[in-house]
């Protein structure tokens, strides 16, 4: 097993390491992230959409300098469409080679590692190293209970057996990073199994550090105005899909590619939809008036 002491030696350098990668982590979720590959243990990190629960997994990805594999998670996604597939053109293709040659074919022949097509769960399980690749388990809520049952038990075993080829068993377990949107509530098994991490949405000067990191050729006025607005935008009640992270991130792009030196009423309305995805959130913001998002002085910081 590597040694991943002098890549993450404490709480402060892994910090100090998300922030060289450009991910913004505060001291509880990079203990959270740091246990997690200090102890080899599946990490579960919850919180509303666009919090940054997927962009942790790949910044953790980025300072280990090791592979990100990510299996989306779908409803009614099932373990075989998690772990491999045969190649079946390949298949078919040395079937009918070996018919023209007159040559006999075997079962076994055709069900090699040639012809595997190994998916996120078993790439992550036959990772060579040397250092553990981070799987990222992305909306497992999404999914299943019975495929909830499976993942357990691979991430208990971090081995899985194809009934062809035998068990594979992994020699550099991976990093597990699974996210939710706690769209329903997980099995306690699973999460006993995981670190657990909630992530907040958080403050505004925080939301505006990041969208000074992503969005690095913005005027320097931009980054607070839109943190702001957006702070507001989340305080509505009735809306269907209040934005995250990555929607103040868009609407920061928006307005600076558009040329704005302004963020005022007519600014924000012309760019709303990057921060807004439902036309009925969209309606309403303006029905309610698009002035009382934006600061009172709406002009640049400069």
């Amino acid at each position: 097993m590597p040694d991943l002491d002098p890549l993450v030696p404490d709480v402060p350098a892994l910090r100090s390491c998300l922030d060289a990668v450009g991910y913004l982590a505060d001291d509880a979720l990079a203990t959270a992230l740091l246990l997690a590959v200090r102890m080899r243990q599946p990490i579960l990190l919850e919180g509303e959409p666009g919090v940054g629960k997927t962009e942790a997994a790949r910044a953790l990805a980025a300072v280990l300098d090791t592979p990100l594999i990510r299996l989306q998670c779908y409803e009614g996604l099932s373990s075989a469409e998690a772990l491999y597939e045969w190649n079946y053109p390949r298949q078919l293709l040395a079937i009918r080679l070996a018919e023209s040659r007159g040559e006999p074919l075997r079962d076994a022949d055709l069900f090699t590692e040639d012809y595997l097509l190994p998916r996120p769960l078993l790439a992550a399980i036959c990772h060579p190293g040397p250092r553990p690749a981070v799987l990222l388990v992305d909306e497992v809520d999404r999914a299943d209970d019975e495929f909830e049952a499976f993942l357990l038990e691979l991430l208990a075993d971090a081995a899985v057996t194809i009934p062809e080829l035998g068990t594979r068993t992994a020699a550099v377990p991976p990093v597990a990073v699974l996210t939710s949107n706690r769209t329903r509530d997980l099995h306690d098994a699973l999460k006993r199994r995981c670190l657990y991490h909630w992530i907040d949405y958080p403050d505004t000067a925080r939301v505006a550090a990041i969208i000074r990191r992503r969005v690095p050729e913005a005027a320097e006025w931009l980054a607070p105005r839109v943190a702001r607005a957006v702070a507001r935008l989340r305080a509505r009640q009735e809306l269907t899909k209040p934005p995250g992270i990555a929607e103040a991130i868009d609407w920061a792009g928006a307005l600076h590619t558009l040329g704005l030196s302004v963020l005022d009423a007519d600014a924000a309305d012309r760019t709303l939809g990057a921060v807004l995805k439902y036309a009925e959130d969209l309606e309403a913001v303006r029905r309610a008036g698009l002035a009382e998002l934006i600061d009172a002085e709406a002009g640049t910081d400069a």
